[in-house]
């Protein structure tokens, strides 16, 4: 029919889809800390003799693993908690006293902070570029690279504080598996203080998260109600149990073995004066004036990346070799624009859920920094910055993404291949390589605060 509108039928407008949601990067959550095992396992048990540290740590982990054996053995390092010790007392339990097996769990601690790392960042801002990045970026960025390959204390603390992040990020994502995320998170929390005190600021912030986001929800009922943010169906009673009560009974359970650390002439501590006591005498012993050293420093010091530490420069092993610890040069400076971009854009868009993130790494890296600003202790050492330096690259993860979402690729893959190249040039004196001499140093000392 001439000139009549078309008979044909208007195809209806389909209804918009659901949105379009970046897969998650699991693959790569196990791929990047596979790869840094590996990197990290190259000379594990070089140097063969202990070094740094170790000194201190070793002799305590070897008491403990008398007192596995049924002999029983001294309570020494009394100012630290117990669990990284005993850690390091079960790789030498398994593997023997060598090399290996004091190595062996800080070595497992470190993987598992790489992985964990990016989980959380995931849970977090569900940015896969953005995990990927920081998984690259915490491999190369030198801090957890060093503590994953001696017996210290710091790679627990920083793995279960990671795990924590994790459990924490998750139960807020997904409400419905909110309570036993909590429950983990309380348990890592708990192990986090229990390997070293350096974690309580960042220990206490999950409950102050939680606090806080309640309390902004307006709840009339503010203890009880189990409605609003951070997680939907968890009162705050409930949440103070998980995040408060748990953590302070795993801490305590970890020092169980220490009731019967002693012997016939020094008796265990615990079993004389009780917890309470000990923790009297190990804030005594934090808070002592200590000898000057030559590698103290100071946190502007450390955020400026301008004071190394070589925890290794010696013959040994038939070589000269080096372990020094500083930051990545590259990232730790770029890190720094980043975690003030992330600052902006959290406040500017703090509605959206993505800026919550961005907003965790600026506070994070605030809460771990600013113990150092307040701390009694006389005596500080860059190696107190490891925290800071994983929110740092986070913060710059996140920037990286945000430029790439910008149509600047180029520059965010960029920077994390420079970021491994600068990794390649000092892995000889991150992992304990042989060198030409001993003035090989001089050829990555770029600045007077590394020698």
């Amino acid at each position: 029919m001439s000139g009549s509108a078309s008979l044909e039928p208007h195809a209806k407008e389909q209804p918009p889809g659901p949105p379009e949601h970046a897969p998650d990067p699991w693959l790569w959550s196990l791929a990047i800390p596979a790869l840094f095992a590996l990197l990290a396992s190259i000379r594990l048990t070089t140097p063969s003799s202990p070094f740094f540290d170790e000194v201190h740590y070793l002799p305590a982990a070897r008491d403990l693993v008398t007192l596995i054996e049924g002999s029983g053995g001294a309570y020494a390092n009394r100012e630290h908690p117990l669990l990284g010790k005993e850690l390091i007392a079960l790789g030498i339990y398994l593997f023997g006293d060598n090399p290996l097996g004091w190595r062996i769990m800080p070595l497992i601690a470190g993987t598992v902070a790489i992985g964990a790392g990016m989980r959380a960042l995931w849970q977090a801002s569900h940015d896969r570029f953005a995990t990927i990045a920081f998984g690259v970026l915490l491999v190369t960025g030198f801090h957890l690279f060093v503590h994953a390959r001696i017996a210290m204390l710091d790679i627990f603390m920083a793995a279960f504080l990671m795990l924590a992040a994790w459990q924490f990020a998750a139960a807020c994502r997904a409400p419905e598996t909110g309570r036993w995320r909590l429950a983990l998170t309380g348990i890592a929390i708990g192990a986090a203080l229990a390997s070293k005190w350096n974690a309580v600021p960042l220990a206490m912030a999950f409950g102050l998260t939680f606090f806080a986001a309640r309390l902004s929800a307006g709840r009339r009922r503010l203890l009880l109600s189990r409605r609003g943010v951070p997680v939907p169906g968890i009162s705050l009673v409930e949440a103070t149990v998980w995040l408060g009560i748990v953590p302070l009974a795993v801490y305590a359970l970890t020092f169980l073995p220490g009731y019967w650390l002693g012997t016939a002439f020094h008796a265990s501590p615990l079993a004389q004066s009780g917890l309470i006591a000990l923790h009297v005498e190990m804030l005594d012993l934090q808070q002592q004036v200590l000898t000057p050293h030559t590698y103290q420093s100071t946190w502007p010091q450390w955020v400026m990346n301008t004071r190394g530490i070589w925890y290794l420069y010696e013959f040994t092993d038939g070589a000269q070799r080096g372990v020094l610890l500083i930051g990545n040069p590259l990232t730790m400076v770029l890190g720094l624009p980043a975690m003030a971009w992330c600052l902006v854009i959290g406040l500017y868009r703090g509605a959206e859920p993505e800026s919550w993130a961005k907003l965790a790494v600026v506070v994070g890296y605030g809460v771990s920094l600013g113990l150092w600003l307040i701390a009694p202790k006389p005596v500080q050492f860059y190696y107190h910055y490891v925290m800071p330096s994983v929110f740092l690259l986070a913060a710059l993860a996140l920037s990286l993404s945000d430029l790439r979402r910008a149509g600047h690729t180029w520059i965010a893959n960029g920077v994390l291949a420079s970021s491994a190249a600068m990794f390649a040039v000092f892995f000889k004196i991150l992992s304990a390589a042989p060198l030409d001499g001993p003035m090989s140093f001089a050829d990555w000392t770029w600045i007077a605060g590394w020698r």
